[in-house]
């Protein structure tokens, strides 16, 4: 009798795993549609899900509601001071304007390093093994664009024009790796710090802003901007802000790595600047090594 029952389990076990074995094939295989086994399964699963997901999502949306409240209630608080500070500011550069305007029409000065003529531009082409060092924008001769010109975006320096042709020009940007690329400039401060925008650190993607005279002080957060003295670009065009200062290999000079104002890599729309102040005579400032190359 033991046997028998020992013998019926077996065949009962042989015959779970052989329909267990042919529910798993039928499963698996390729249809259009679902026993209805499998749709009651399915359907009863997906109500519960709902009915579980809407409480909790409408519980973990209420706490992110309350949460970004709190941020807008900070962010409008800080942005109502921010514009408190920009009326005043505004108030102070009109009386300022105002004061030097009447100050150079007192002593006959009609330009200065500041003024210039903006020419917007279009870039519209750029090589893929030198995306860091040229872009071709859509003016030329005819549009008045000279060489040596500074080009600029809405948020910073990025380079000069190298050559012209008559309908369209070619700018070497900042980043370009050419020794000669140099621009005077100067870090603004209580005491303003003069140094040559020379070299571009690839990995970092900073400025190398070169031969600040060891002992003068520079921080980090500064602003830097052209000098004007170079004898091609006006003065006050945005380059950057320092981000680390450390003294060169013989410990003469410092240099300073600066995050530029522009963004090299995503160019579309630039201005040309045509600077209104009579340039220098070019052999004069080479003599001086001061030229911008």
């Amino acid at each position: 009798m033991p046997q028998f029952f020992l013998n019926k389990r077996l065949i009962i076990l042989l015959v779970s795993i052989i329909v267990l074995v042919a529910l798993i094939g039928f499963s698996l295989r390729e249809r259009s549609k679902l026993s209805w086994p499998e749709q009651f399964v399915k359907d009863t699963t997906g109500w519960v899900q709902s009915l579980v997901s809407k409480p909790t999502h409408f519980v973990a949306g209420f706490f992110e509601n309350l949460q970004d409240l709190q941020d807008t209630y900070g962010e409008n608080k800080e942005l109502k001071s921010r514009i408190e500070n920009l009326v005043n500011l505004e108030a102070q550069v009109q009386e300022l304007t105002k004061d030097n305007q009447e100050l150079r029409d007192i002593l006959g000065e009609k330009t200065t390093l500041r003024d210039f003529k903006p020419l917007p531009a279009t870039v519209i082409g750029r090589n893929p093994d030198r995306w860091h060092e040229m872009i071709i924008i859509d003016k030329g001769k005819l549009n008045g664009i000279k060489k040596d010109m500074a080009v600029v975006t809405a948020t910073g320096l990025i380079g000069k024009v190298k050559n012209v042709t008559q309908f369209s020009s070619t700018v070497q940007l900042l980043s370009a790796m050419d020794p000669k690329n140099r621009i005077s400039a100067v870090v603004q401060g209580k005491k303003d710090v003069y140094g040559f925008v020379q070299g571009f650190d690839d990995k970092r993607k900073l400025l190398l802003i070169k031969a600040i005279p060891s002992g003068s002080k520079v921080e980090k957060g500064q602003t830097v901007v052209t000098s004007g003295l170079g004898g091609v670009f006006p003065k006050g065009l945005m380059i950057g802000k320092v981000v680390d200062v450390r003294p060169d290999q013989y410990g003469l000079n410092q240099t300073a790595l600066v995050k530029p104002g522009a963004d090299f890599y995503d160019i579309e729309n630039v201005i040309v600047i045509n600077r209104l102040m009579t340039q220098p005579v070019k052999s004069e400032i080479s003599d001086g090594k001061v030229r911008e190359f």
